[in-house]
Order: structure tokens, then C-alpha cells, then sequence
């Protein structure tokens, strides 16, 4: 999952990044609002958590423009109000939830991964291809019913390469869903964490690569 932090408060965007990239999230950060509403339409997020009072572009106008341009991004609104006049507010510019300040954090988690689903096109809850199965919502992966222990980063490759079902996704791609705006564009690291994935999931090989193009993987 892909997601955008636009917080000023730079201490409380830094603990939220550092939580979210725990678990298992590609995240971007953003300190004001014009650096947010740049960031929101270059790159396509699942979600963007999104302060409502920012210096700069103010939060309601990126979340308005966000809902007019008629993305798939979930907007999650923060803001230091909680009267319900203000989450009627938000929730009338387009946001898809709301959370106010002071916030636990495993509550933002499971709102952030909630809307996260909700920005994609519905997969069944359990992704198979030959006889390796994938649980999302576990992050557990077996071959033959045997655990097979991945990072992160080697989940979520093998995670998008098993949902295209079969279509090519190219190494641009992958860096766009699985890792945040800090990676080198032109980096190995795709095609590293793709030849570790490959081991660890062993025989039959289950990803192809297609030369000039991406990976695939094979087998039904």
C-alpha cells in the first residue's frame, strides 16, 4: 500500500511515517500543503493521511481537488477539532474519514488500512497461484502448506506480481507500490529483492522475467 503523510508537525508526520513503513507500508511525507497537493497529483496513493490546517495550500482545498479529480486515493483528514460541525465539514469536502487530534495510533493504522482496500479493486481474501498462497490480511505466505518467511518489501513484490495475474509489471511499477518517493529511480533493488524472492520461494520457479519489460509470474 502507497501512502502520503501532509502534516506540518513534523515530530508527529515523523512518528506516523515511521509506524506506518512498520507495517509494511511504501510511505511519503509531505511538511506543508503546497508540497502536499504536488505529491497527491504525481504519484497515485491508495491513501493520503491529510492535516487539515497547513501552512501553504490549506487541507480542505487539497482534499477538494482530490475528490473532484475523481482519483481512487481514500482521504484519512487530522485535525485538532472534534466538534461535529468540523467532521461534517471534512467529510463534506470529500474526505472518506475523519480523525481528530489526539489520535491512538492503532486506531489510525486500521483506519489507514481500511481505506487502503477501499482504494483498489476488490481481491478475493486470499491470493493463489499454483501452490503458493498469499494472506493479506495475515501477511503470511506458504508454498506446499510450508511457511515461507519474507521481508516486507519481498511481500509486497510478490503480492502485486500475484494480483496481475499474469500480466507483466514492470520494475518502475513495483518501485511505485512497494517503496516510498526516497528510492533511486534507477536503483537495483527490484531486481534484488525479486532474485531473493525467487530462492526463498524455490521450485517450480513461480516469477518470469520478461526481458525489456518487468516480471510475470507463471503457473495457475
Amino acid at each position: 500500500m502507497r501512502v502520503l503523510v501532509v502534516e506540518d508537525e513534523r515530530a508527529l508526520a515523523d512518528a506516523i511515517v515511521r509506524g506506518l513503513r512498520k507495517r509494511g507500508m511504501a510511505v511519503d511525507v509531505a511538511y506543508d500543503g503546497d508540497a502536499g497537493h504536488e505529491a497527491a497529483f504525481v504519484t497515485r496513493y491508495d491513501v493520503v493521511v491529510l492535516d487539515r490546517d497547513l501552512p501553504g495550500m490549506h487541507g480542505d482545498q487539497i482534499c477538494a481537488e482530490l475528490a473532484a479529480s475523481g482519483t481512487l486515493t481514500r482521504v484519512l483528514m487530522l485535525t485538532a477539532s472534534d466538534t461535529v460541525a468540523d467532521r461534517v465539514a471534512g467529510l463534506g469536502l470529500g474526505a472518506d474519514d475523519y480523525l481528530p487530534k489526539p489520535f491512538a495510533f492503532d486506531e489510525l493504522v486500521a483506519r489507514v488500512q481500511a481505506l487502503g482496500r477501499r482504494a483498489t479493486p476488490a481481491a478475493p481474501p486470499v491470493l493463489q497461484v499454483g501452490d503458493v498462497v498469499i494472506d493479506p490480511a495475515r501477511r503470511v505466505v506458504t508454498r506446499a502448506g510450508t511457511p515461507v518467511d519474507l521481508t516486507n518489501k519481498e511481500f509486497g513484490v510478490l503480492s502485486e506480481l500475484v494480483k496481475a495475474r499474469g500480466a507483466v509489471v514492470s520494475s518502475e511499477e513495483l518501485l511505485e507500490r512497494v517503496w516510498d518517493a526516497n528510492t533511486d529511480p534507477f536503483t537495483t533493488i527490484v531486481r534484488v529483492t525479486v532474485r531473493t524472492l525467487r530462492r526463498k520461494l524455490g521450485d517450480p520457479p513461480l516469477i518470469d522475467t520478461v526481458v525489456g519489460a518487468g516480471y510475470r509470474v507463471v503457473g495457475r
